[in-house]
């Protein structure tokens, strides 16, 4: 970069594992960017184990470091990056933290990746839903919500991909120029072997004239269960859409690159292809790659101790580089 580009990730944290900002900020890190991480809860680990323990940060406690880091004077940021939290007071202060750091910087953008269930269920208390939907999206700039948040915060059903794009347009109007559906349950084109993921961007041309582009993805399946993608999609949005600000068909291309290729690594080690390496850190010349066991497929998620060569490889063109 030419100028360095400061991000304040307010997500999860866990021990053990790769969600929230342990999926998100390495990866931005990668692509040359400054990351700020605000814990919003610290887990022993995601809450898809059978048990889980730790800590959930209150709205007070979230403006304690806020407080810290304003009298400082060093809360400039151009991106505000947020994903998992539980608590309605927190979120709500979250949006308050927002407004204000763009009343500092017009220039800021936030993402917004609305976690709150998937596959027809919650999984953060419904009182959440409200704040979400009332509050936040209406000072998001991109959104990436899976089909069933899509659903939950407009109200309307998608059977059809007519429904989805309705669905977007519904969501640009409550705030954001940006609106990525990063999984739905419609059918593709290329068969059931793929996942369709839709997007729709707002723009306006340099003679003032509006436009929207609208995109699909059909991305292929993979047979496990990950978690983690969601976060990390999220900040790979924010790192392309950085690099391809009007041009979203560009910024998912690059997004779902590394997604595939996260993906695609995490399965050769879940499957056992490296159990003969032992339970303990290697590390070559070219940095740090701990490679710590293979994690059991029904608890596998993406592994970013190797993600520097992958999005390495996605760096051509890339300001500074």
């Amino acid at each position: 970069f030419e100028m360095e580009c400061r991000v304040l990730s307010i997500q999860s944290h866990v021990v053990r594992g790769y969600v929230g900002n342990k999926s998100a900020s390495f990866p931005l890190q990668v692509l040359g960017f400054e990351v700020d991480s605000i814990n919003s809860v610290q887990f022993s680990n995601h809450t898809g184990y059978a048990h889980w323990k730790g800590q959930v940060l209150t709205a007070e406690e979230l403006n304690v470091l806020y407080d810290g880091i304003k009298l400082n004077n060093v809360h400039h940021y151009d991106y505000v990056l947020t994903g998992y939290t539980r608590d309605t007071s927190f979120l709500e202060t979250v949006v308050d933290i927002v407004q204000e750091l763009k009343r500092m910087n017009p220039k800021l953008v936030y993402v917004c990746d609305p976690v709150m269930g998937d596959q027809g269920s919650m999984y953060v208390p419904e009182n959440i839903l409200p704040v979400y939907r009332d509050k936040v999206v209406a000072v998001a700039d991109i959104l990436t919500p899976n089909q069933f948040e899509a659903e939950l915060l407009t109200g309307r059903k998608i059977n059809t991909e007519k429904d989805a794009l309705e669905v977007m347009d519904l969501l640009h109007q409550m705030g954001p120029d940006t609106v990525v559906l990063t999984s739905t349950d419609l059918p593709s084109p290329r068969g059931d072997q793929f996942l369709v993921a839709l997007g729709s961007q707002k723009i306006v041309r340099p003679d003032g004239t509006k436009s929207t582009q609208k995109i699909r993805m059909d991305m292929p399946k993979v047979d496990a269960v990950f978690v983690g993608t969601g976060d990390l999609f999220a900040a790979m949005l924010l790192a392309w859409t950085h690099l391809h600000p009007n041009d979203l068909k560009a910024a998912c291309e690059k997004t779902i690159s590394v997604m595939h290729h996260v993906i695609k690594r995490t399965m050769t080690y879940a499957n056992g292809e490296m159990r003969q390496i032992p339970h303990k850190c290697w590390c070559n010349p070219a940095g740090l790659k701990p490679l710590l066991g293979t994690t059991p497929p029904s608890h596998s998620w993406a592994k970013l101790a190797h993600l520097n060569q992958t999005i390495k490889s996605l760096k051509n063109g890339w300001p500074g580089h």
